[in-house]
């Protein structure tokens, strides 16, 4: 995880909506969310095409903003890696009417039932909430 998190940070200033970097200090910031998925084994290439081939499409039509996604480079405990990625939303309340509205999709509930035809994909999934520091590059304009 120490790995990770500088490598994610590092990406979020290309993240920010405009709306953010010039808004007053008192004005709601964007809550983000950090998702790690452990793949079952042998199955990251699985939950990697469902990604590809549909999550992502489906996590925008509920008004989830894709930041950025990234594959974990393998380790001994762990040969295939996890899979990392940073949704943002305008506020928790939002991610979480976001996220009823997305698991309720019957295009989403076919997708998982398809894509775990032969058995769960994802063994685990962690979840980190952030918000943007006042001292971010991103919201000074900087990048």
């Amino acid at each position: 995880m120490r790995l990770i998190l500088p490598a994610l940070l590092a990406l979020l200033p290309l993240a920010v909506p405009a709306a953010a970097q010039t808004a007053p200090a008192s004005a709601p910031q964007p809550v983000y969310e950090l998702r790690i998925y452990y793949p079952a084994p042998g199955k990251a290439e699985a939950l990697n095409a469902r990604f590809r081939n549909h999550t992502l499409n489906l996590f925008a039509k509920h008004g989830m903003r894709n930041v950025a996604y990234w594959n974990e480079l393998p380790r001994p405990d762990a040969p295939e890696g996890r899979v990392v990625y940073i949704l943002a939303y305008p506020s928790r309340e939002a991610r979480e009417a976001d996220w009823k509205a997305f698991g309720a999709d019957p295009e989403w509930q076919k997708v998982v039932a398809e894509s775990e035809a032969n058995g769960k994909i994802v063994t685990k999934v962690e979840s980190i909430f952030m918000t943007m520091a006042d001292y971010s590059p991103a919201l000074a304009g900087k990048q």
